[in-house]
C-alpha cells in the first residue's frame, strides 16, 4: 500500500501525563495500595474492560530508562523487578550493532514499556495469549441455553440489540452496562433453538450523548454482508453459527516453515479470467493449482478483512473479524487455506492495523461519536486522521484497543489456520508524521527521535510476541519503506519482532530505470548496491513489483518494456519485434536478478509472472463500474502460441531452482565483479555462480568469471533458452573446467578475489546460473534434475552475508539516498566478510574500525 516516493507532520510528543488511574494506584515509594486501579479487570473471566488507557507509557518520560513505578505493581518480588532492569542494560540489537548505542535509552525506554505493558496483561488477564482471545468473550458467542452478546461501547447512554430475530424492534433486547463502559445482554433459547438464528441480520443500536439512536455493525462481528439488490446498500452484520454440518473441518496440517519463502501475492476477488468478483472456493480450485505448478511455496491472501469499499484493494477495513463477503463465507475461506495445506502451500494474510475505514455506516468508526480517546478505538484530532488515506488511526495505548488487534490476529490463526501475516502500513505506524513527505537518509535520529510512535512500536512487538507463542514457525513481514533498524529482530534482543521487511526501494529502482534511463545509462554497480542495500541479520522480501505497481495509473515491468506492443506483438506465429525481444529478456533478467540478489525472499503478484497486460482498475464511477481490468487473463498464459508462457515458464523453473538448491536461505552472498562497461554484473549465492549481462548488443564469448569453488561447471538456468523464448545460444551440456588465479589465500592476487575462474558464453540481455557439479543438469521449464554435488565442496552456509554498513541503516527512498563518502561501495569488487570476526576478508584494502564499525577505507575508494 505505501509507495517510497510520497513518505511528515510535526511530530508529537511522545511523553504522556500521569494518568488518574495510576495515581490512585502508586503511592510516591512504589508500593501497590489497596484501592483498585479503576478501569482494570481482576480476573477475565468476568470480562470486566477497561476505559483508560493503562500502558505504563504513562509514567515514564520519553529517552528514560530509571525504575518504572509500573514494576513494583507488577511484583512484590524485588529480585524479578532488579532482573527485569538488568535485561533493559543488555540490549542485544546494540551487539549486532554498536553505532545504535547513542541510542541506548531509547531502546531501554521501549524494552521497558513492552515488558510493563506484558506484564500488566498478564496480572489482569492472565496471559497475553488469554487476552488475545476477546473474540470468545466479545461479540456474539453461543453458551450453553442462551446466546451472549457484549460490545465496548463508554460513549453510550442507551443500548440495545436489534435484527431479524426481533423484527429490528429493540424494546426486549435491552443491554446493560457495567462500570468499564461494556454493554452486555443474555439471550435466551426459544425451544431448545438460539433466538438468533444462523445467517441472520443483527446490528448494535445505541444513543449517544445528543440523544440520537444509531444502528451499528458488532465490532466483533464475524461476517457482513449486503443487500445484492440494491446499488450501494449498507451492510450489515449477520450472526454465523453454522450447524456442525455445514462447519468446516480442517482436514491438513499447517506445511513446514521453507527455508526461503517463495510468495505469491494474490488477491482473490480479481483472480478469475471473467470480470467478475472470484469466490474463495473457485480461486483454491482453479488458482491455487497454477501457483504449486510455479513453486511458490507461500501464498499472500489481500483483501480478506471485510471492506465496504471494494476499490480500496482491501486496505479500508471496516469489519477486523469478518472475511470479505464477496468471496464467500468464512467456511469457503477455510476450504482455500485447507487446500492450500493440502498442496503444501502455506499462507499468509495481509493484515491492516494501521488504519481503519472512516466509514461510520459500516465501520468501527461508526463507535466514534466524539468521545475522548480513552473511550474510543481512535486518537482523537489530528492524530486520530491520516490525510493522504482519509482513514482512522487507532489508539495504540489503550487497554481495549490492544485487547481487540490482539484478539484479532489470533482469531485469524486459530479460527482459519492461516500460516503467519503481512503487516500493511507499518511505516505510518512507527512514526508521528506516518512517513508523509519524508525521505529516510539512513541518519539514525531519523527512527530514534520523539517522532516514533511507541505506543505503535510496542503494540508491534506484543503483536509478534503473541503471534510467534501461538504458531512459533509463523513467518510475520513488515511493509516499511523508512528502514528502521531492529525492525526484523526478535523482541528478545529489543526489535520490533518482525521476521522479514519488504525490501521496497527495489521495485522503485526498477521503474526509475525503466521510465527515466536509456539501457546504456544503467549502472551495474548501482543496480547491485540497491539490491544488497538492506541490514545485516535483518532478513527482507525481494521483489521487482507488486501489487502497488499494477494499480490503475501505474504500469507493471512487463507494460512498462512492451507497452501497447503487447496487444499485438506476442504471437509465437510472427517474428518478435525489437520492442518484443527486448521486453522479454529483460523482464526476465529483472526478476531473477531481483530474486537471487536482493533478499532471503522473493514475492510476485498474481499475473506478473508471465507479464499481464494492463493495469488493475476496480469497478468505480470513474470507469462504469466495469470490472474488465479487474480480473487475470489465465487465457493468455494458457494459449499455446502466445509468447506469456515463456514467462511464465521461467518464472516456475526460478522458483525451482531455489527450492532444489536454496540458495535464498544461502547466507553466502559474494559480488565479485560489476563492470560498467560490458554491463556484466558477476556473483555467487549459495552453490550458484550468476551471470547477467545487461549490454543490449554485445556478446562475450569465453567470459572470464571469477568463482570459489574449483570444479566443473554447467548451466543450472538460462534465460536465453528456447524454452523460456530465447535462441538458444547458450551450450546446456558444455563443462566450463576452473583455472586457478593467483596465490591461494591471497585474495588481491585472485581475479576478482576469487580463488577460481571459468569461461562463459555471454549472449546480450541474458542471464545464467551455474552449478559446480559431477552429474549431468537437465534444464528446463518445469524441472531442473536433481545433481551430485561433489562431497569434498566447502559448505557455506554458515557464513553472513554481506550487507550494509551497521549504521547506514537500509536506505529505502532512492530519490534522497546518498552513500556517506569513506564508506562509499566500491565500484568494482566487494568484499566478502569473514564469519568470526566480521572484518573484510581483503585486510590490505578495508578493515573494520572496532569502535564504530565503520569500514576504514585505504586507499580511498571511488
Amino acid at each position: 500500500m505505501y509507495s517510497s516516493c510520497n513518505l511528515s507532520a510535526p511530530s508529537l510528543s511522545s511523553s504522556s501525563p500521569i494518568s488518574r488511574e495510576f495515581s490512585s494506584l502508586v503511592s510516591v515509594s512504589g508500593r501497590c495500595n489497596t484501592k483498585k486501579l479503576s478501569g482494570v479487570v481482576s480476573n477475565s473471566k468476568n470480562l470486566r474492560a477497561k476505559n483508560r488507557a493503562t500502558s505504563s507509557s504513562s509514567i515514564i518520560a520519553h529517552g528514560k530508562a530509571y525504575r518504572s513505578s509500573v514494576s513494583a505493581v507488577l511484583t512484590d518480588d524485588n529480585s524479578a523487578t532488579v532482573k527485569m532492569e538488568e535485561d533493559v542494560e543488555n540490549i542485544g540489537l546494540i551487539s549486532l550493532d554498536p553505532a545504535l548505542e547513542a541510542y541506548k535509552d531509547h531502546f531501554k525506554y521501549r524494552i521497558t514499556r513492552f515488558t510493563d505493558q506484558k506484564k500488566l496483561i498478564e496480572k489482569y488477564e492472565g496471559s497475553l495469549e488469554e487476552f488475545a482471545q476477546g473474540y470468545l468473550q466479545f461479540g456474539f458467542n453461543r453458551q450453553e441455553d442462551c446466546i451472549v452478546y457484549r460490545e465496548w461501547a463508554p460513549a453510550a447512554l442507551e443500548a440495545e440489540v436489534v435484527g431479524d430475530f426481533n423484527g429490528w424492534n429493540g424494546a426486549a433486547h435491552k443491554m446493560e452496562k457495567n462500570q468499564f463502559g461494556v454493554w452486555s445482554i443474555r439471550i435466551p433459547d426459544i425451544g431448545g433453538n438460539p433466538a438468533i438464528p444462523h445467517n441472520s441480520r443483527v446490528k448494535f443500536r445505541f444513543k449517544h450523548s445528543n440523544g440520537v439512536s444509531v444502528d451499528r455493525i458488532p465490532a466483533w462481528i464475524k461476517y457482513a454482508t449486503q443487500d445484492p439488490t440494491r446499488f450501494a446498500a449498507p451492510y450489515d452484520g449477520v450472526y454465523w453459527d453454522p450447524p456442525p454440518t455445514e462447519r468446516y473441518q480442517f482436514k491438513y496440517p499447517r506445511p513446514p516453515k521453507p527455508e526461503a519463502p517463495r510468495i505469491y501475492e494474490a488477491h482473490v476477488g480479481m483472480s478469475s479470467s471473467e470480470p467478475i468478483i472470484n469466490t474463495y472456493r473457485e480461486f483454491a480450485d482453479d488458482v491455487l493449482p497454477r501457483i504449486r505448478a510455479n513453486n511458490y511455496n507461500t501464498v499472500q491472501l489481500m483483501a480478506v478483512m471485510e471492506h465496504s469499499y471494494y476499490a480500496s484493494f482491501g486496505y479500508h477495513v471496516t469489519n477486523f473479524f469478518a472475511v470479505s463477503s464477496r468471496s464467500g463465507t468464512p467456511e469457503d475461506l477455510k476450504y482455500l487455506i485447507d487446500k492450500a495445506h493440502s498442496l503444501g502451500i502455506r499462507v499468509l494474510m495481509d493484515v491492516v492495523h494501521s488504519h481503519a475505514s472512516n466509514n461510520i455506516t459500516d465501520g468501527l468508526n461508526g463507535f466514534d461519536v466524539g468521545q475522548s480517546s480513552q473511550d474510543s478505538y481512535f486518537h482523537t484530532g489530528d492524530r486520530g486522521y491520516h490525510k493522504l488515506w482519509d482513514s482512522r488511526l487507532f489508539n495504540y495505548s489503550n487497554w481495549e484497543v490492544l485487547r481487540f488487534l490482539l484478539s484479532n490476529l489470533r482469531w485469524w490463526l486459530d479460527e482459519f489456520k492461516f500460516d503467519g501475516f503481512r503487516f500493511d502500513g507499518v511505516t505510518s505506524m512507527l512514526y508521528h508524521h506516518h512517513g508523509i513527505n519524508m525521505g529516510f537518509s539512513g541518519n539514525y535520529y531519523e527512527y530514534f527521535s520523539e517522532a516514533t510512535d511507541v505506543d505503535a512500536v510496542v503494540y508491534m512487538m506484543l503483536a509478534n510476541n503473541l503471534i510467534h507463542s501461538i504458531v512459533p514457525d509463523a513467518a510475520v513481514v513488515a511493509e516499511d519503506v523508512s528502514g528502521m533498524p531492529g525492525l526484523g529482530r526478535p523482541v528478545s534482543e529489543g526489535g520490533v519482532g518482525f521476521d522479514y521487511r519488504l525490501a521496497m526501494a527495489i521495485p522503485d529502482k526498477w521503474i526509475d530505470y525503466l521510465k527515466n534511463k536509456e539501457d546504456a545509462e544503467w549502472s551495474m554497480n548501482e543496480l547491485s548496491w540497491s539490491l544488497t542495500n538492506r541490514r545485516y541479520t535483518e532478513k527482507c522480501i525481494a521483489y521487482a513489483e507488486s501489487h502497488d505497481q499494477a494499480i490503475v495509473g501505474d504500469k507493471t515491468i512487463a507494460f512498462l518494456l512492451m507497452d501497447k506492443d503487447m496487444y499485438t506483438g506476442m504471437s509465437c506465429l510472427t517474428e518478435a519485434s525489437p520492442v518484443i525481444d527486448r521486453g522479454i529478456a529483460l523482464h526476465k533478467m529483472i526478476h531473477f536478478l531481483t530474486m537471487a540478489l536482493g533478499g532471503e525472499g522473493y514475492l510476485n503478484f498474481m499475473g506478473n509472472e508471465f507479464g499481464h497486460p494492463d493495469w488493475i482498475d476496480f469497478p468505480r464511477e470513474g470507469n462504469g463500474w466495469s470490472s474488465d481490468k479487474c480480473r487475470r487473463q489465465w487465457n493468455l498464459v494458457d494459449t499455446e502460441h502466445l509468447r506469456f508462457k515463456f514467462l511464465n515458464a521461467f518464472d516456475r523453473a526460478m522458483n525451482l531452482l531455489d527450492e532444489k538448491f536454496k540458495f535464498l536461505a544461502s547466507s553466502k552472498q559474494f559480488i565479485s565483479s560489476t563492470d560498467e562497461d560490458d554491463k556484466v554484473i558477476v556473483f555467487e549465492r549459495g552453490d550458484l555462480v550468476f551471470v547477467f549481462n545487461f549490454h543490449p548488443e554485445n556478446t562475450y564469448e569465453g567470459y572470464k568469471v571469477g568463482c570459489d569453488l574449483p570444479g566443473k561447471y554447467r548451466v543450472a538456468l538460462d534465460s536465453d533458452a528456447w524454452e523460456f523464448g530465447g535462441p538458444g545460444r547458450v551450450a546446456h551440456d558444455a563443462d566450463h573446467f576452473t583455472s586457478p588465479e593467483g596465490v591461494p589465500g591471497v585474495p588481491e592476487t585472485n581475479f576478482n578475489n576469487r580463488p577460481n575462474s571459468f569461461k562463459v558464453l555471454c549472449p546480450p540481455r541474458t542471464c545464467v546460473a551455474m552449478l559446480c557439479r559431477l552429474a549431468p543438469l537437465v534444464v528446463g521449464p518445469a524441472k531442473l534434475a536433481q545433481n551430485e554435488i561433489s562431497s569434498q565442496r566447502k559448505s557455506y552456509h554458515d557464513e553472513p552475508v554481506q550487507k550494509l554498513v551497521p549504521q547506514m541503516g537500509a536506505l529505502e527512498d532512492d530519490t534522497v539516498q546518498k552513500l556517506v563518502p569513506e564508506m562509499e561501495a566500491p565500484k568494482g569488487d566487494l568484499q566478502k566478510i569473514e564469519p568470526e570476526t566480521g572484518a573484510l576478508e581483503d585486510d590490505a584494502v578495508q578493515k573494520i574500525v572496532p569502535e564504530t564499525g565503520a569500514l576504514k577505507v585505504d586507499p580511498v575508494q571511488s
